[in-house]
């Protein structure tokens, strides 16, 4: 269990490092968008994120990973 978890924070972390490395100004565009959306937004598509990762983890699990 602690490995996938490992996994998933490790997979995580280069995604985000990519964004971050390969386009800094757009990252940076998205957070002033993310900022003119109201709060109540913002907690919904964290929520949906959120509920997705739930959803493909499973699926992972339930392929075999």
């Amino acid at each position: 269990m602690i490995e996938t978890a490992f996994l998933a924070l490790g997979l995580v972390l280069i995604v985000e490092g990519l964004a971050y490395a390969l386009a800094p100004s757009l990252v940076e565009q998205m957070l002033e968008m993310l900022r003119m959306l109201p709060e109540a937004t913002r907690r919904n598509v964290g929520l949906l994120a959120m509920a997705l990762g739930v959803v493909l983890v499973w699926m992972a699990k339930a392929l075999g990973a």
